[in-house]
């Protein structure tokens, strides 16, 4: 455990770096709570789909690419041992984060050129009911070498290394009318 905890202080002293260098943005509400959400705008480079809802997604469509404040939930959690106590947790914070991000993108400059969320996990338990459509990358080397990255938060919050063996690498995918229906009013719905 103490390995763990050091691991996480050298991370929390790093993490305002990668802060600064990954352009991300957090997202707060009026009180000025933050959630679990850093979020930038992308251009999507993989290959045309369709979700759930219909929404297309093709090549060059900016999205809101998501990233968990892994730092934040690890240490918020280091200290509980039970591994479904934990993700039972770190869901609760999503979904409470959920409708700040819907708030965020409504209230963002290009929202209306936005067509939706997507992230990039290796956890794959509980994210249909947040809504997302999961979709594994088809370059198996882009696969490969994100997945890799994942290796140290895998490893710092779970207890057991075949979480990260089984789990595959997936995006996650909302479409914004999605994100407004469960999470917040659509903006044209006015």
């Amino acid at each position: 455990m103490s390995l763990r905890l050091t691991i996480l202080w050298i991370w929390k002293l790093i993490d305002p770096l990668f802060y600064f260098c990954s352009r991300l943005h957090y997202i707060n509400d009026d009180k000025n709570n933050q959630s679990v959400f850093r979020v930038r705008i992308t251009k999507y480079k993989g290959e045309n789909f369709t979700l759930s809802d219909g929404t297309m997604i093709n090549r060059n469509d900016l999205l809101l690419k998501i990233h968990l404040h892994n730092v934040r939930l690890l240490n918020d959690y280091v200290r509980i041992k039970n591994d479904l106590k934990r993700a039972r947790l770190m869901y609760k914070s999503v979904l409470n984060s959920m409708p700040l991000l819907a708030s965020y993108l409504k209230a963002h400059p290009e929202e209306a050129k936005i067509k939706g969320i997507i992230g990039i996990t290796t956890i794959n338990k509980g994210i249909r009911s947040l809504g997302f459509d999961s979709i594994p990358p088809a370059n198996c080397l882009y696969r490969n070498v994100k997945k890799l990255g994942q290796l140290p938060i895998s490893l710092l919050s779970s207890n057991s290394y075949k979480h990260f063996q089984k789990n595959g690498l997936t995006y996650l995918f909302l479409s914004k009318e999605k994100l407004y229906e469960k999470y917040g009013r659509n903006p044209s719905s006015k």
